[in-house]
This record gives C-alpha cells, sequence and structure tokens, in this order.
C-alpha cells in the first residue's frame, strides 16, 4: 500500500511551522518530512512529532547564505559544508529522523569539474558520520528553471555520484517532479534507477500543484511504485492551490484518510 509523507516545508503553510505538524496529523498524515526547522528548538519539534505518533522523515542542509542553495557541491565551501551537515546531523537525530538531503547549491558552468569532485569528497566524509546514526543521505537533482545553476539536475549524474562515493548510505531523492522537467520518460528512468532510490517526492507539473493536474499521470506512477514492491513514503512536495485540507481530495483513493484526533 502506498504511503503519503506531509512535506512542511510546503503544505499547511497558513500555521507556522510547529503547527503544521498537529495539521498534518489531523489530516490524516503518518509520517512528515521538514526542509529547514532550524529556527524551531529541536526539542520542541521532537516533542510535537511524538505528542501525535508521527514518523519522522528528513531534513535538508541549510542552504547557507543569501542566495544559496547549499554547500555541498561548492569548491573552496568544504568547511561551511561540514558545519552545516554538522547542525544537521545533530537536529534531525534529535528530532528522530532518518534522512538528510544534503543540497549540493550554485556553481557557475566554469566551476563544475572541480565541484563534482567536492561533491563525492564531501558527500564521503558526511556519509561515515551519518552512518554512526543509521541516517541516510540524499541527493536530488532539481531542475534549473526553478533554480538556475543549481549543480545537481539530473538523475543519471546523481546515480553517477552515487557509485563514485561507494556508501550504502546514499541515496537518490527521486522528485518526480524535476525528473519531469529535466528528461522526462519517468517510468523508464525510475525502474533503471529504482536500486539507488532512496525516496520519493510528487507535485503537478508544471504547476508544482496537487499531482491531479498537468502531464505527468501520477495514478501510472502510483501503480508503477506498488508494482515495483516501493516500499518507501512518498513525500508530497507541493504547493497547494488553496488550503491544504481542501486540495486532499487527491489522496482518498489510495488510502489517505481524515481521522479526527
Amino acid at each position: 500500500m502506498l504511503r503519503f509523507a506531509a512535506n512542511l516545508g510546503y503544505l499547511f503553510a497558513e500555521h507556522p511551522l510547529l503547527e503544521r505538524v498537529e495539521a498534518a496529523a489531523r489530516a490524516g498524515f503518518a509520517a512528515i518530512e521538514l526542509q529547514f526547522p532550524y529556527d524551531v528548538p529541536a526539542a520542541s519539534m521532537k516533542a510535537e512529532i511524538e505528542r501525535h505518533s508521527l514518523t519522522m522523515l528528513g531534513i535538508n542542509t541549510a542552504p547557507g547564505r543569501s542566495g544559496e542553495a547549499g554547500l555541498a557541491a561548492v569548491p573552496g565551501r568544504e568547511r561551511d559544508f561540514a558545519a552545516l551537515f554538522k547542525q544537521a546531523l545533530d537536529y534531525v537525530t534529535a528530532i528522530g529522523g532518518t534522512a538528510i538531503h544534503c543540497m549540493a547549491g550554485i556553481v557557475p558552468p566554469d566551476q563544475r569539474p572541480a565541484a563534482d569532485r567536492a561533491f563525492v569528497a564531501n558527500l564521503t566524509r558526511a556519509a561515515e558520520l551519518a552512518r554512526e546514526r543509521n541516517v541516510t543521505l540524499l541527493i536530488e537533482p532539481i531542475n534549473p528553471r526553478d533554480r538556475p545553476d543549481y549543480f545537481l539536475t539530473r538523475l543519471e549524474h546523481a546515480a553517477d555520484i552515487i557509485g563514485r562515493v561507494g556508501s550504502d548510505n546514499v541515496r537518490i531523492q527521486f522528485d518526480f517532479y524535476h525528473a519531469q522537467i529535466v528528461g522526462g520518460d519517468l517510468m523508464k528512468r525510475f525502474e533503471a534507477l529504482f536500486p539507488l532510490v532512496g525516496h520519493v517526492q510528487i507535485a503537478a507539473v508544471p504547476s508544482r500543484a496537487e499531482p491531479d493536474e498537468g502531464e505527468v499521470n501520477y495514478a501510472a506512477i502510483f501503480a508503477m511504485l506498488e508494482r515495483l514492491g516501493y516500499a518507501g513514503w512518498i513525500g508530497c512536495e507541493y504547493r497547494p492551490r488553496g488550503k491544504t485540507e481542501d486540495g486532499l481530495i487527491w489522496a482518498r483513493p489510495y488510502g489517505l484518510s481524515s481521522p479526527q484526533r
């Protein structure tokens, strides 16, 4: 059975972050993922997650300075990435999470060969630290339309990076929204990369709204996930067209209900 998680960086955005945890539980979600929760003390976040008996998935490394989008692949910023990664690792373990999306960062074209080497080296070191706490590292290709000059844009590049790192706790965060914009051919590519996939996210293309519109046939995608035996969570990382709860009608056929809590 498919399992959906609420990405609280996007869903229930009308509430402060800590209140979104309760909103997700009331809407029927059994798991959540966060993006940048660092302004909320970890103890407060953990208490709220436990109060609603939710499964905590992952968070992102902080983006860095204004205008940056992570540092994992930015040459010359290795020490800064190490600090951001330690922050993420300490936070995610404190709240009971199990994954960190290591954001690659913005890299000009002329720096890309150096960035490739930096990304592998940074992930190799981070993977060793994460393994000690049973944490998985995720890397996610992000489309250049939404984030120009982001270093990692293609799934196949992510697979190459993972192969060079050589750690079994480094995996692809397969976001169908980004993958459709960069390359398409979603089902064939997912099947080919399935052994390397650590997490899945969804949103409509091109609107990034609920996955019941646009050019991606999510009914077929969900059927594929079930056929392949995907046992992980599906992160709902979309921007609701209106109130989050009202837009969840798309998920009712897949078992997401709204219990009273």
